[in-house]
């Protein structure tokens, strides 16, 4: 049971290094969409959309999912560091 706790704090620490790591990359691929994709528009309900606009929300979407399971995470293993998990603290 104690490896366990122990392989699951590594685990969680090694989240932590790679998180900016990942956001980083996230943003680079979205400069690189901008710059590469063409300008055009599509019509999205009704309204014309920029072109480069969509897949720049799909990498968005992408960067939230990560922000949120590395939040979900911290959650699992006892909180934030330094910090207290109890909802009266928020």
């Amino acid at each position: 049971m104690r490896e366990r706790l122990q392989q699951g704090a590594r685990a969680g620490s090694e989240l932590d290094r790679r998180f900016p790591v990942a956001l980083a990359l996230y943003g680079v691929l979205a400069v690189l969409v901008w710059f590469t994709v063409g300008e055009g528009q599509v019509i999205v309900l009704g309204r014309p959309v920029e072109l480069r606009l969509i897949p720049i929300l799909v990498i968005g979407s992408f960067a939230f999912r990560t922000v949120l399971a590395r939040q979900a995470d911290r959650i699992r293993h006892g909180g934030e560091k330094g910090g207290s998990s109890t909802p009266e603290s928020l």
